[in-house]
């Protein structure tokens, strides 16, 4: 009998599970056979399938009508109402081991302790009366740093997300296995807003002292991912002093490592799986001293107008194991319309980072020689690459900057600017300049160069201009990794002070100057400015926190307009 660990003592309970290896747990016990298996709370549910494999797991999905297969063996699932997270609706117990410490704002919301036990018992009950999927898995690739999540599903394709993100332990892991934090998803189960302590019926909630994570109201698996993020952007920085990183990553033949930050619709998962490097991982990473690491073992790529020219290597992924969220079928057909936004613009697939042929495993290799800050600018006015100094990265990372273009949201008419610090501001429980900090540290430590690139719009504003095309920007990062631009000579461009090369290697070079691509220069002034006083306005709340250096490596030219 093999006994598996729990250690939350506030609710130790032990329970025989019975294994099951079909979906029909009257007629597909295995006889005689028992994990010791220790819940949180009281859960009393008799069928419990634990660590069942992908191809049991989807079986059951399209047995319960969860999901169907694609054409190409794919998983396909609708998430329901919602199609992306919830990030106002997350919470983080507020108690003696946080009050303090946490960065208390729009997305760091506190909760009671005492809300967050009511609902735990009412999920706890709930869940008790119905089939559960459990999966113990692990976080981060460098074993020293490594926590064991188990996760517990009422649904098996979302308990396929999680074999998919996580890394998936080894059979003799298991016998021994001691389990740092439970996560428990019930997306069936509403919240009552009026006794339960939050204003909808789907939360998600996360309590350090007890290390447990109540995910209620939403099948969206991407909070699942996102949760045990927050996690580690916690425990990492203020236990392990690592700088825990929203970036993907990958490794050239020399082992040169390159980081991709960006906010969504941004590129970073396009540009950081590149059939000549090896992928390290799409999206959570770590950088310790020398080491950078992957905190996942899998992809959660946005597939939206997906192109198998363009990216062979997501297409290829796409297949049995992976699975697909709110995507359509061509009509008549069992294959992805990947084109087709009808359901979302947010359509997902999931898979195993060993899916991408050329993934670097296990996911661990040097400290980055080249950084990027991936921006859709649909203003139309940042230059398409910039190299920049150290007191300029440190201001772009805490501005985080991407924009929302007419059309993604209700309300929307004009480009948007977006801020989110360190390109990942749901996520980071701590505050932003803690990060920044870190990243400046390792930055001098390591003489990492910093390149700001703009894979929005040239020409003019969205809607006017036109979008940067994959293969320049591709060709822009390529010079950058292989040192071509490093003897390049720079401009300085007006208004944001950017270092942008006069040149790069299959590039036309009239596209490297911004200004100059659009007919209107009086227009490119005014919409610069404009866009500057938008960066000055955010980063107003750093003014008291990082150095006059910092605070002058931003736009400072917006009194340069006048018309010409």
């Amino acid at each position: 009998m093999v006994k598996l660990l729990f250690h939350n003592k506030p609710y130790r309970s032990y329970h025989k599970i019975k294994i099951m290896k079909a979906s029909n747990p009257c007629t597909a016990h295995l006889k005689n056979k028992f994990l010791k298996i220790q819940l949180p709370g009281l859960i009393t549910s008799q069928n419990i399938y634990y660590q069942l494999s992908p191809e049991k797991l989807i079986n059951q999905s399209v047995e319960r009508r969860e999901g169907v297969l694609s054409d190409n063996g794919a998983l396909v699932i609708n998430t329901g109402k919602f199609t992306g997270r919830s990030p106002k609706d997350r919470f983080i117990v507020e108690d003696a081991l946080t009050a303090g410490i946490i960065n208390w704002n729009e997305f760091n919301q506190p909760i009671a302790a005492k809300y967050f036990d009511i609902l735990f018992e009412k999920v706890i009950k709930y869940l008790s009366k119905r089939d559960l999927w459990i999966r113990d898995c692990f976080v981060c690739a460098r074993k020293e740093f490594r926590l064991a999540v188990r996760v517990i599903n009422e649904n098996p394709c979302c308990n396929l997300f999680s074999y998919n993100m996580f890394l998936r332990p080894e059979k003799k892991d298991l016998k021994t296995i001691h389990v740092d934090w439970h996560l428990i998803q019930a997306p069936h189960f509403f919240a009552d807003a009026g006794t339960d302590g939050v204003p909808h019926k789907n939360f998600v909630l996360i309590n350090f002292s007890k290390k447990i994570i109540l995910i209620g109201g939403t099948q969206y698996t991407g909070e699942i991912k996102k949760a045990v993020f927050t996690i580690l952007n916690y425990l990492l920085p203020l236990k392990r002093n690592i700088l825990t990183m929203h970036c993907a990553a990958n490794v050239g033949k020399q082992g040169d490592t390159a980081i991709f930050f960006g906010l969504s619709g941004t590129g970073k998962t396009t540009l950081s799986t590149d059939p000549a490097r090896m992928l390290l991982g799409d999206d959570e990473h770590g950088w310790d001293g020398d080491s950078l690491f992957n905190f996942e073992g899998g992809c959660y790529a946005k597939v939206i107008n997906l192109d198998r020219n363009k990216e062979p290597c997501i297409y290829k992924a796409i297949r049995f194991g992976a699975m697909a969220e709110n995507v359509n079928f061509i009509k008549g057909s069992k294959a992805i319309d990947f084109n087709c936004a009808k359901i979302t613009e947010n359509t997902r697939a999931s898979y195993p980072t060993h899916y991408i042929d050329n993934a670097l495993m296990p996911a661990v290799a040097k400290a980055p020689a080249n950084i990027f800050f991936l921006t859709a600018d649909a203003f139309g006015v940042l230059p398409p690459i910039s190299r920049l100094t150290t007191e300029q990265a440190i201001y772009y990372f805490l501005s985080g900057y991407t924009a929302k273009v007419a059309g993604t949201e209700t309300g929307i008419t004009a480009p948007k600017p977006t801020f989110s610090a360190c390109f990942g501001a749901p996520f980071i429980p701590l505050r932003p300049t803690i990060y920044s900090w870190m990243l400046s540290h390792k930055l001098k430590e390591t003489g990492a160069k910093v390149w700001l690139v703009n894979t929005g719009w040239y020409g003019g504003m969205y809607g006017e201009g036109k979008r940067m095309p994959l293969a320049y920007t591709r060709a822009m990062i390529i010079a950058a990794l292989t040192g071509k631009l490093n003897n390049i000579p720079c401009v300085i461009q007006p208004v944001f002070n950017l270092s942008t090369p006069a040149s790069c290697p299959g590039v036309p070079p009239e596209l490297l100057n911004p200004k100059a691509m659009w007919q209107n220069k009086s227009e490119w002034l005014k919409t610069s400015c404009t866009l500057a006083r938008y960066f000055k306005e955010n980063f107003k709340k750093y003014a008291g926190s990082v150095s006059k250096e910092i605070l002058l490596a931003g736009p400072q030219n917006e009194a340069y307009y006048v018309e010409e």
